[in-house]
């Protein structure tokens, strides 16, 4: 017999529900007819909101707190994170509580961050800073651009998105070299066109024969400044570096120095080591660089697919069912 839950939707503080009502109405639409949907309120007492709690849906997995997390255990099933990254997540807390956690893993926003990163190797290798500025000038004709066919993209973390990059950068012609933990299968190289793999022992090769170098990994403490100044001199001045997955993947300052003194040719960033951003940090000002605000992931496909993997883990738990892409 299914059950009628009581789901609870935690807006992230940047993102209120009233500045994004397509995802909670995307929320609603699924789960009114066969549950009942709050949204927190954070400017209400805590514990009353989640006394009678059987789901959580926690945006990104940053909005959670471990006040939360006490006023919900006695009842809560599930902690639904609607997102990929668990960097920013208290997961040995939650484990303490007993209460399982899922989340939304990297094939929900993959076509949207590596639709992001090509638009970043597109405006990058034809200097879109540049061309803007001479507009604005009434310079016309200049600067010139460079072409992808021919150029070797590195991509660091053949996942999801990494993959997805691959097919798109593949129909411009550029040749792909990838690095990844795991043993990357021979199906794997025809589909995705990939002329070199290797793992992580190889990276330092991948970085210094790239043209541009995209990196598509999670954060541990292991990836932690896996491009740190050592790997940024060894790529080619003529490179471009791109990341839309997380910004303490690289070493900022490295790259802000490697940038300001022509070490590499360019970079495209959407996350960043520390948000919200410093809208001083010299790295805005650089015309080599083209930057957003941690947008790669923000597209109606990549929330429709989330809300429907949230919705589907509600119907789960109420069945009786194993929830998807539990990661506690």
């Amino acid at each position: 017999m299914t059950e009628r839950l009581n789901v609870l939707y935690l807006p992230h503080p940047a993102i209120p529900d009233t500045n994004d009502p397509e995802r909670v109405r995307t929320l609603e639409d699924l789960l009114v007819d066969k549950h009942n949907f709050f949204i927190f309120d954070p400017d209400q007492p805590v514990a009353p909101q989640f006394a009678e709690i059987d789901f959580v849906i926690d945006i990104g997995g940053s909005v959670g707190t471990r006040e939360m997390v006490d006023a919900a255990a006695h009842r809560c099933r599930m902690w639904q994170i609607h997102g990929t990254g668990l960097d920013h997540f208290d997961m040995d807390y939650w484990r303490s509580k007993n209460i399982p956690v899922c989340n939304c893993p990297g094939p929900f926003s993959a076509v949207a961050l590596s639709e992001c990163a090509m638009m970043f190797i597109l405006m990058l290798t034809r200097r879109y800073n540049q061309v803007k500025d001479n507009l604005e000038k009434g310079v016309m004709y200049r600067p010139f651009g460079f072409e992808l066919d021919g150029l070797r993209l590195g991509i660091v973390g053949l996942g999801a998105s990494g993959t997805e990059l691959a097919q798109r950068a593949v129909g411009f012609g550029m040749k792909i070299s990838a690095i990844d933990i795991r043993d990357i299968g021979d199906d794997e190289v025809e589909k995705y066109g990939i002329e070199f793999h290797g793992k992580p022992d190889q990276l330092d090769k991948v970085i210094s024969e790239c043209d541009v170098l995209s990196v598509h990994l999670h954060l541990t403490d292991e990836t932690r400044h896996i491009i740190d100044q050592r790997r940024l001199d060894l790529m080619k001045p003529t490179s471009y570096l791109i990341n839309v997955a997380r910004g303490a993947l690289v070493d900022e300052d490295a790259l802000l120095i490697a940038l300001q003194e022509g070490k590499i040719a360019g970079a495209g960033i959407d996350a960043y080591g520390q948000e919200p951003l410093d809208p001083s940090w010299p790295i805005f000002k650089l015309p080599n660089v083209i930057t957003t605000n941690h947008i790669s992931g923000a597209t109606d496909g990549t929330w429709r697919k989330r809300c429907e993997c949230s919705a589907e883990n509600v119907d789960r738990i109420a069945a009786g069912l194993e929830p998807l892409y539990r990661v506690d």
